[in-house]
Formats: structure tokens, sequence, C-alpha cells
């Protein structure tokens, strides 16, 4: 990739050469892309922040035996849930609750920051105001 302009000068609409904020016109390759860098290396090859480290090849023999454990521990969970007399519908029953619950509050948290929003405060102070607490 080549980093300097064309030879050929800047034009602007009106087809005429284009100047510097100080008035003055470009000289034909006087600008590059980074002329004056403080890093030695500015052309060098991108380095992503994400460093990916070679993932343990797994064989589909190790990924069945785990998935068998995990499901081992989900069937003793449940046991144990329903040995403490839980029953798997209930449990989803309030699961389904608390699905609702959240929505129901998030559609609250909406409605107190466009009020906050309007009034020019902000939700904080909005909870005292309507007597709610922090934590709700």
């Amino acid at each position: 990739m080549n980093t300097e302009q064309s030879p050929e000068p800047h034009r602007s609409p009106s087809n005429s050469p284009a100047s510097t904020p100080g008035g003055n016109s470009l000289k034909k390759g006087a600008l590059k892309r980074t002329p004056f860098s403080k890093f030695k290396k500015v052309h060098s090859n991108f380095k992503s922040p994400l460093q990916v480290t070679g993932i343990a090849k797994v064989s589909p023999e190790e990924e069945v035996a785990e998935l068998e454990r995990s499901r081992e521990k989900l069937d003793a969970d449940i046991a144990q849930l329903e040995a403490e007399g839980y029953r798997v519908e209930e449990l989803e029953h309030h699961i389904d609750m608390l699905h609702e619950y959240n929505d129901i509050k998030d559609i609250g948290q909406s409605l107190l920051g466009r009020i906050a929003a309007l009034r020019g405060t902000t939700t904080r102070d909005l909870y005292s105001h309507f007597g709610l607490e922090l934590e709700d």
C-alpha cells in the first residue's frame, strides 16, 4: 500500500488547486499520510489486542464425556430440588414470573429516565420523589 499521495495537485470541485489553511498552495507530493510520526514502525503489521491462544483440540469422545458429566450433574441438581419439594412446573412458572417482572421493571426504568430527561434531573432524584428505594 502506497502511503504517499498522488503527484497530481489536489483540486477542489471548481477544479482549482487546493490550498492549506494558511493560504499556501499545495506542492506536488508535499503531503504524506503520516508525515512525522513519533512511532518508528508506522507501517508495521496490525496486531490485534485480542490474543487468541492455541485452543486445545478436544476429541469428540472427550466432548461427549464432558457433556455426559454435565448432564449427570444437572440431573442430580433436579433430583435434589425435587427431594426438597420443588416441582419442575412450579419452577418454570416462577421463571416466567421473573421474566415478566424484569420486563415491567425495564419499562419503569425507561419511563423514569424519560421523565428525568424532561424535568432536567436525574433518575436518582425521581426515586425519592416517587417514594422508591434505589435497590428496587
